[in-house]
């Protein structure tokens, strides 16, 4: 019988280059820079690792289709390496296959790391999606865009509650301010500003009701991580190491674009990947045992209404938690206390490893001026696709058990 793999694997080392607009380099360079800080903090060689698994979304700007490029450029030792891609999981995506390839037994020592280079296309967006017979052609939705399908939340969750646009626009607006005070104390993060709940509101609306703070921005960057058993991390003379305690992904089967009783107002696929996350690592009540979280704040509302997919606030009680402060960084559990997506930016492949390396960072006690006091569990969320189809993906990782 599966018993899932928590306290299987170990995370060793972990590395992360400044995210922002890396003109001054290519997506070559950002991998090596993420690399050289993951490898050196797993205190191990190269020739150590035994196989490896890159994320990269969009080939199209990247550093082309295969896994090819991260052999080459990281000089890995004739190793099997694996290029993933799974929307906006695919950080997270990269690093299941390093953490289940050595959970199997198949290897000792794994990589993971994601990379996306967004800004080389020239413009401030993303890519046209389907512009080369991609999964979602152009074609079959013309006029539908990410801040439209996804501003669609905060209607279809005021809609169902009952809660007043006003009410939901203000505990968007809060989040928007608590991301980014937490991201002005981070280095490697692109949009390092404070700014005001005034600044947020009288923004330019870009899909009502998002403003332009309600939304991530576009930036380059890559994320790693070593991996390996908890035998060979003690072996490796680690002590208090971070392992895995849940990893789950969960993809739509096109439900939400049929007709049942799903309103529009949250994701399925999260509230089932969480359920499941907390099973795996034996976590009975999330809201008193979860110490932080980096979630998919994409899009403000977005963040909003994971925290009740992730079962951490009341259906319809989101609003008030927020406004309450309790996802603030002296609040019951932080959100985004390195500044989330909103002052990361989004480069896809990158996100979800980016993620997992603040909850490292944290659980190691090396987050600078955002340290949170004694962090006992540390929860990643990513969501890929639109809100009526999408995958999840979540990781919960901690101290190791003995």
């Amino acid at each position: 019988m599966a018993t899932g793999i928590k306290d299987k694997v170990a995370i060793i080392g972990m590395g992360c280059t400044k995210f922002g607009e890396r003109w001054d380099v290519g997506g070559e360079e950002l991998m090596v820079e993420a690399f050289e800080e993951c490898i050196e903090d797993a205190g191990i060689d190269v020739n150590d690792i035994q196989a490896a698994w890159f994320g990269t979304c969009l080939e199209e700007i990247n550093v082309g289709k295969s896994a090819l490029p991260l052999s080459v450029n990281l000089r890995l030792p004739f190793i099997p390496v694996t290029r993933c891609e799974n929307y906006c999981a695919t950080g997270t995506e990269a690093f299941r296959g390093a953490v289940y390839a050595v959970a199997s037994g198949a290897y000792d020592i794994c990589l993971a790391q994601g990379l996306e280079k967004l800004k080389d296309t020239g413009y401030g967006g993303l890519p046209n999606p389907g512009s080369n017979g991609g999964s979602l052609p152009w074609q079959w939705w013309p006029n539908l865009t990410a801040p439209g399908s996804f501003a669609q939340l905060a209607s279809a969750y005021s809609a169902k509650y009952k809660i007043p646009m006003d009410d939901v626009k203000d505990a968007m607006a809060h989040i928007s301010v608590k991301s980014h005070a937490n991201g002005a104390k981070n280095p490697k993060a692109h949009l390092r500003k404070v700014v005001t709940e005034a600044q947020v509101k009288a923004s330019p609306i870009v899909a009502y009701p998002l403003g332009l703070f309600d939304c991530c921005g576009v930036s380059d960057g890559s994320a790693c991580a070593i991996v390996t058993t908890p035998e060979i991390a003690k072996k490796l003379g680690k002590k208090d190491f971070i392992s895995v305690k849940a990893l789950q992904l969960a993809l739509s089967n096109g439900e939400e674009l049929s007709f049942n009783e799903w309103d529009g107002d949250h994701f399925v696929t999260t509230t089932i990947a969480s359920k499941r996350a907390y099973e795996e690592a034996g976590i009975k009540n999330p809201r008193e045992e979860i110490s932080m979280m980096e979630v998919h704040d994409c899009f403000s509302i977005t963040e909003l209404v994971t925290y009740e997919d992730l079962h951490i606030s009341p259906r319809g009680g989101a609003v008030k938690d927020v406004l309450d402060g309790f996802y603030d960084a002296d609040g019951g559990v932080p959100c985004q206390i390195d500044g989330g997506l909103k002052c990361f930016g989004h480069p896809i492949g990158a996100s979800g490893l980016r993620m997992i390396y603040e909850m490292y960072l944290q659980l190691n006690g090396r987050a600078g001026d955002r340290q949170l006091d004694n962090p006992k569990y540390g929860l990643t969320h990513n969501l890929g696709g639109f809100p009526f189809q999408n995958v999840c993906a979540i990781s919960i990782v901690g101290k190791y058990d003995a």
